[in-house]
């Protein structure tokens, strides 16, 4: 499934632009323990005969089978599917079976079923806005070495029990069979259903026909139901299906087409035989072949399309008349060749949308080939559907509005997931960081490396740790219908866990190492079932590195990183016997530490401290060999880690002036609102209407700030693109709100009274008052402008350093740090707004991500009314 991991980036630069109500307080329970990280108890109790202490699957490892034959009709009058199935099911296990169970994920379009009970009200993919009647089964039989009869069964919500006459014994097969039938529904969880296009309906059918359940050493029958968060876990087997559809439509399916002469013409036959030996593109079925398809009638009306899929743990298809269809050669390793292919509506084509899709998904997985493991299908195949993304064995539907840089992510995206979960089969309905966050990992070296980057942007994990490390997350390591909003399970399933594999590949275990124990992992697990601690002991042991504390921190815990220069000191008080430097980990996570290092005649040097250093104690002191004084010593100078602090990353000798006898705070303060206009014009000021836009990620970001007395504020930050207003914050005396998306946050008390501050028209105007204590610390250069250096504590213990032109008597720069992140802010382009100096641009500073404010219009005393603060 595809989360835009772009646009969270988005949300999170956005917080940036709105007050930071919602910044966590540290807690006692976060200070550092080494004896917790390093403990020396992870994995011992997970090794055993079938998951070995290796990572390797143990000599009685043992999995069962599942092979699928499959007969389908889609019915488009009443848009629905009938089917007739025969399970083959084969018990490698060393147990008895006296009852099977299978999934019948329909039945989750139920009024009465628990997927709609859970059902998220405000919306998003898992909510069910039309129902259905679900599976109707029509016929349930089993055949038990030769004896057939009618099956003893029992249906709950998506899980149906066979029930056994006598039992299946170790090593003995089965067949169960069932006709069946359901109706599509218009959007189903964003996983299938249909989409009306002006050339008729495209039709996605995916979890269409009843599966087997998991039955396995680790959780015996996996019976968790299907709500919507969690996905699959399912058995391999081999398929062979037949779909019967109206003859002018075309059917796309998982696997190989086995019978071309019967559905196709000659001249697609022709097109697709070239399109095996193309690496361009080539037409199989034009724009104006598909809008005259009288030729590909039949008598009856009805083709049936015959498929055939090996070693696979599902298959999906797709049908409509309204398709576009073109395909090119997939070249893998060995010199062996695979079919990649789109379908899609005209609504769709074009050079910047799916006529690239085929350049896509050809470019995604040869790449994914030859970095990981060969593909395994003989065919893949993108479909445009309604669908945001999902992903089956060999097809995947991408959603039809889909263009650009978008359209490359989510076909790389779905693509990838033929790698995890296709062929390492893990358990998505339980571990979806397994799946979603090893995907997203290799979907960052695949945009890196398609198309000499085309689409391809680097993002630094700094700017997202206040996102990934958020107090309100849960860990990693979470089934994913226990993660409490869509929004945290785009970070927890996709985005952390993709995060945690590329810091661990570039930081802890260098490109090379971590390749070779990550290709190893897909290697020993392709086709099985891995459990978490097959990974972490795959890599340990490929690796050759003890990453115990790795996991513990990234994986099962929602633990932070906050790593600082603590202090700088001289051998015997004398620089040129060598720098005494202190770094210290404040947090409970830890890492590798790289240091920037200059001294002050501009000379640098790097040293690097490896993870062990903290398994002393929260604190090292290393000696750097310096001959002069430093002047700059900063940890992670390239923002490789997600830091919640980097405030203290860097130390620094700041060279400050004394100030002028007779300065103080209060008279720097007295200058700045002189200069703006003057007490009295700024005690006449009742309300201020401000504008704003900026570019962010490429999306277009308009804010709207509003404030009026006594104690009213306001601020809505809007993306066009998006059409909607992704943050807000609204101020009337003591009535806080702030709103994600549409959704209320929870806020404490004293996020509450921050905010509250930011109803005051002028600060300076307060920051004489009991409320705050300020201090004039003294002149510093600010980029050739000397200014005045005035820090300012509030009644809530938060501190904020801000600069004042000493000419001019203009705020400069405002810096503010809490325990996730610290915030600089320059004020420039100051001008008059009704006899008021009003900076026009405003520019904030997190880590390395820039983002400028231009002012597009103020508004002084334009009458607000109360209301526009409800």
């Amino acid at each position: 499934m595809k989360y835009n991991l772009k646009f969270c980036l988005l949300l999170l630069l956005v917080g940036i632009i709105v007050p930071q109500a919602q910044a966590q307080q540290q807690d006692s329970s976060s200070t550092y323990n080494r004896y917790e990280l390093f403990s020396p108890l992870f994995s011992q109790k997970y090794a055993n005969d079938f998951h070995s202490a290796t990572g390797k699957p143990g000599p009685g490892y043992w999995q069962n089978r599942a092979d699928y034959n499959i007969e389908a009709k889609l019915d488009t009058t009443d848009h629905s599917v009938e089917g007739s199935m025969t399970i083959t099911y084969t018990n490698n296990s060393p147990y008895e079976m006296n009852f099977l169970w299978l999934q019948l994920d329909q039945n989750t379009f139920r009024k009465d079923s628990r997927g709609t009970a859970v059902s998220p009200v405000g919306g998003g993919r898992n909510t069910i806005d039309t129902y259905t009647e679900g599976y109707e089964l029509n016929n349930v039989s089993i055949d038990l070495d030769g004896d057939e009869s009618r099956a003893n069964y029992m249906v709950t919500d998506t899980r149906m029990q066979v029930r056994l006459p006598e039992a299946l014994e170790s090593g003995e097969k089965m067949k169960i069979s069932i006709d069946y039938s359901f109706k599509i529904p218009p959007y189903g969880k964003d996983r299938m259903g249909r989409v009306e296009t002006k050339n008729g309906t495209i039709y996605t059918l995916a979890q269409w026909y009843p599966r087997m359940s998991v039955f396995d050493e680790v959780e015996g029958w996996n019976v968790l139901p299907y709500l919507g968060a969690g996905e699959f876990y399912l058995e391999y087997g081999n398929f062979d299906y037949e779909i019967t559809a109206p003859s002018n439509m075309l059917v796309v399916g998982s696997g190989q087409l086995e019978n071309p002469k019967d559905v196709l013409i000659d001249r697609e036959r022709d097109r697709l035989e070239k399109a095996r030996k193309s690496d361009e593109t080539v037409m199989i079925r034009t724009q104006e072949e598909m809008e005259n398809q009288s030729y590909l009638k039949d008598d009856d009306g009805m083709l049936t399309w015959h498929f055939t899929m090996e070693q696979s743990h599902d298959i999906a298809w797709a049908a409509s008349k309204a398709f576009i269809w073109d395909a090119a050669r997939i070249n893998l390793p060995d010199n062996k060749k695979a079919l990649a292919q789109s379908a899609y509506p005209v609504e769709s084509a074009g050079d910047s949308a799916w006529g690239r899709s085929t350049e896509y998904v050809k470019g995604s997985i040869e790449h994914y080939s030859e970095q990981w493991y060969p593909y395994t299908y003989p065919v893949a195949t993108n479909v445009a559907g309604n669908e945001g993304g999902m992903e089956y064995p060999g097809i995947v539907f991408c959603n039809f509005k889909s263009k650009g840089s978008g359209l490359w992510n989510v076909t790389d995206h779905e693509f990838g997931h033929n790698w995890f979960p296709m062929i390492v089969g893990s358990n998505e309905r339980k571990y979806a960081w397994m799946d979603e966050g090893f995907n997203t990992f290799i979907n960052g070296v695949s945009t890196e490396a398609f198309n000499d980057g085309e689409y391809y942007s680097e993002q630094s994990p700094r700017q997202m740790a206040p996102y990934v490390f958020n107090d309100n997350l849960d860990p990693v390591f979470t089934v994913p219908d226990v993660i409490h909003n869509q929004q945290n399970l785009g970070i927890e399933a996709y985005l952390k866990p993709g995060m945690a594999l590329s810091i661990l590949r570039d930081v802890v275990l260098g490109k090379e190492r971590f390749d070779y124990a990550f290709r190893q992992y897909i290697e020993r697990w392709k086709f099985k079932h891995p459990t978490p601690w097959d990974f972490f002991n795959t890599m340990n042991d490929a690796a050759g590195e003890d990453l115990s504390w790795y996991w513990r921190a990234w994986i099962l815990n929602n633990w932070k990183l906050d790593q600082a220069v603590e202090s700088v000191k001289y051998v015997d008080g004398d620089p040129a016997n060598g720098a005494l430097i202190t770094v210290a980990n404040n947090r409970k996570m830890a890492m590798p530490v790289e240091l920037a290092i200059t001294d002050v005649n501009g000379e640098t040097g790097t040293h690097k401290l490896p993870v062990e250093v903290w398994q002393n104690g929260s604190s090292w002191t290393f000696k750097y060999p310096s001959t002069a004084k430093l002047q700059k010593v900063v940890i992670d100078p390239d923002s490789e880690l997600p830091d919640v602090n980097p405030g203290n990353n860097t130390w620094q000798e700041v060279q400050l002036k004394a100030a002028p006898e007779g300065t103080t705070a209060q008279t720097v303060f007295d200058s700045y609102l002189k200069a703006i206009g003057g007490q009295d014009a700024l005690g006449e000021v009742n309300d201020i209407t401000m504008k704003l836009s900026a570019q962010i990620q490429g999306y277009d970001l308009k804010v709207t700030e509003m404030k009026k007395r006594p104690g009213m504020y306001s601020r809505a930050v809007n993306i066009p693109a998006m059409g909607q207003t992704v943050s807000s914050v609204t101020v009337k005396g003591d009535n806080v709100t702030v709103k994600s998306n549409g959704q209320p946050q929870q806020l404490d008390e004293e996020q509450k009274a921050n905010l509250m501050k930011e109803a005051i028209m002028f600060p300076e105007t307060e920051y004489g008052t009991d409320a705050y204590d300020a201090e004039l610390k003294g002149i510093q250069n600010i980029d050739g402008t000397e200014a005045y250096v005035v820090e300012v504590t509030d009644d809530a213990g938060n501190t904020f350093t801000i600069y004042y032109a000493v000419d001019s008597g203009l705020k400069l720069r405002q810096e503010t740090q809490n325990d996730t992140n610290t915030s600089t802010t320059t004020f420039s382009n100051y001008q008059e707004v009704e006899g008021i100096q009003m900076p026009f641009t405003v520019t904030t500073n997190l880590g390395p991500q820039t983002i400028e404010m231009q002012v597009d219009d103020i508004q002084i005393n334009s009458g607000l009314e109360d209301s526009a603060f409800e």
